[in-house]
């Protein structure tokens, strides 16, 4: 009886903790929903879009590609490139109560025809380092998940460099490795790793 006790508490304990953990990621969640919009992106947000992806690869890809390459991503450049993408692609942002962009994801149509199983593609999912670790991640990728349903995509795969520690999130999302492609950059070399959903419907 009293071995029955221990056990009956032990379990009384350890549910308890369950509960208050996922009621305390719930409530953060809820709050940063409550501070952080996601929409889509317009071509009057293609500068906010650019500095994400400039600061982004200067700190994820430092000592990973050679400075040279780094150091020739300007805001401006990338800013015309995101003027010209953003009215042809899903592009979506996720923005503070500042009205400042701090996260951006787009996605589409497989690119390579590599990967018949994969009929989407993830083609970038960026978040500034400073609002990493915050659940942004999951709330930029659940609408382009939401735009390939829309076409009647239902598997996407995504490209990373096997040295950003960012695939660790589409391993933890359920994402299988199915390729591993050498690569250069300014005849640096480097391994980039595919992974892929077969359902996307089973993210989320």
């Amino acid at each position: 009886m009293l071995q029955f006790d221990k056990r009956a508490q032990f379990w009384s304990k350890n549910l308890r903790f369950i509960y208050e953990s996922v009621h305390l990621m719930e409530k953060l969640l809820f709050e940063l929903r409550c501070v952080m919009e996601i929409r889509k992106a317009n071509s009057n947000d293609a500068l906010g879009v650019a500095k994400v992806q400039v600061n982004s690869w200067k700190t994820t890809y430092n000592n990973i590609v050679p400075d040279e390459y780094l150091e020739q991503m300007t805001y401006e450049n990338r800013e015309k490139k995101w003027k010209d993408i953003i009215p042809k692609q899903d592009v979506f942002v996720a923005e503070n109560n500042k009205g400042e962009i701090v996260g951006f994801s787009n996605a589409g149509e497989e690119r390579t025809g590599k990967y018949p199983d994969y009929k989407g593609e993830l083609y970038a999912i960026y978040i500034l380092k400073e609002h990493q670790g915050k659940g942004i991640g999951k709330l930029l990728l659940n609408p382009v998940v939401e735009s390939l349903k829309d076409k009647n995509i239902f598997s996407m795969a995504v490209s990373v460099l096997e040295e950003n520690k960012s695939r660790l999130f589409y391993e933890h999302l359920g994402a299988k490795e199915i390729d591993s492609v050498r690569i250069e950059v300014l005849g640096k070399g480097l391994n980039e790793l595919v992974y892929g959903w077969d359902d996307i419907k089973t993210i989320f």
